[in-house]
């Protein structure tokens, strides 16, 4: 967020679902082919991909709100916000899941996001 400001304001939600989807498609390629030509670390998208999708509940949120800048600390406080309140609805379904996820490949967690985001994209 501190490296690009509030550019991010004049996104569409659709435009942030399809970074979302660049960057997990990007990870499935990557799993798929073993190689890759950019050394940019596979982590980093993962963190992309929650970053958008904070800055996607943002954007919700602030839908009736014309500005385009915002304060550094509003921001702060609604990632922070968002973030939290995404946390706290993991941790519930992890105790309600039984900590599934554990179990699964981490490949197919890939391929799940993405479906869900295609599942997005198209509604």
């Amino acid at each position: 967020m501190k490296d690009y400001g509030t550019a991010w304001r004049v996104l569409r939600t659709s435009s942030i679902t399809d970074q979302i989807f660049i960057k997990a498609q990007r990870i499935r390629n990557i799993e798929d082919k073993g190689t890759q030509k950019v050394v940019d670390d596979v982590r980093s998208e993962y963190v992309g991909i929650i970053n958008y999708s904070i800055i996607g509940l943002i954007q919700l949120a602030l839908k009736n709100d014309s500005r385009m800048e915002l304060p550094a600390d509003e921001v702060a406080k609604l990632y922070e916000k968002y973030a939290n309140e995404a946390k706290s609805l993991m941790e519930n379904k992890n105790h309600d899941y039984g900590e599934a996820w554990r179990d699964m490949r981490v490949k197919f967690i890939n391929r799940f996001d993405i479906n869900e985001i295609v599942t997005h994209q198209t509604n």
